[in-house]
């Protein structure tokens, strides 16, 4: 079970559907890292974990900025120098999207691992 793909999805389908806002479940602290991130770059809105006795629910409230997103399987390790091969690849064009990225710094985007010169191993994309 890939929690990641399940929240990525599920931001997905209520982007397309034109909702306000997404309800992820479970809450990892994985997905609250990427959903930071997102925040951070515009895409997404503030987002509350609600705990259920469970393993949680995060309300996420939709910016409605999110065109496509998806998350990379295989999670393809990427070097230092390899970034613009892989944003070639999954991103629209230069300028549009990320690609969040797990490093040995913390979760970022391609953009900050090319600015600290770091690898690290693809998540998913967003534009």
């Amino acid at each position: 079970m890939d929690t990641l793909a399940n929240a990525i999805n599920s931001i997905k389908v209520a982007e397309t559907k034109g909702r306000p806002q997404a309800r992820i479940r479970p809450a990892s602290k994985v997905i609250k890292e990427v959903l930071l991130l997102l925040q951070r770059e515009g895409y997404v809105g503030e987002f509350e974990v609600e705990d259920d006795g469970k393993s949680g629910v995060i309300n996420l409230k939709l910016a409605g900025k999110i065109m496509s997103c998806g998350v990379i399987k295989p999670r393809y390790p990427v070097k230092k120098e390899d970034w613009k091969k892989f944003e070639e690849r999954y991103l629209p064009s230069r300028d549009a999207g990320l690609l969040v990225a797990t490093t040995p710094q913390g979760i970022m985007t391609h953009k900050e691992a090319k600015e600290k010169g770091v690898g690290g191993r693809l998540l998913c994309y967003v534009y």
